[in-house]
């Protein structure tokens, strides 16, 4: 299998055509970088997809990292504006909540 990773989400949109399947899976993870007793949390929300060329599967990954109050529920609402940016390059293109080893159980299936 090989991984690339891509930088900008504009990048990883464009290499969507690639895909082998409608899904696009996604994960939270909190990252805390302030060192202060700040109410503010980062989190990554890392993007897979994969796609196959010849016999080998590739996965496509990208993150972006957004700050939100520790105590806000705004994960849905960004998953919301995700989807919205997906369906306008295809309206047949989904986010799924989950992590890699079930991208490959999913694609196996």
């Amino acid at each position: 299998m090989i991984v690339i990773f891509i930088d900008e989400i504009e990048d990883f949109v464009n290499f969507l055509n690639k895909r082998v399947m409608n899904e696009i899976f996604y994960e939270f993870k909190e990252v805390n970088k302030h060192k202060d007793l700040s109410t503010k949390v980062d989190v990554e929300i890392v993007l897979h997809f994969l796609s196959k060329v010849e016999e080998f599967l590739v996965l496509y990954e990208t993150k972006v990292v957004i700050t939100k109050l520790s105590n806000s529920n705004i994960d849905e609402q960004v998953i919301k504006e995700l989807q919205k940016i997906f369906t306008k390059v295809n309206s047949s293109l989904t986010l799924v909540k989950g992590k890699i080893r079930e991208i490959f159980l999913s694609y196996s299936s």
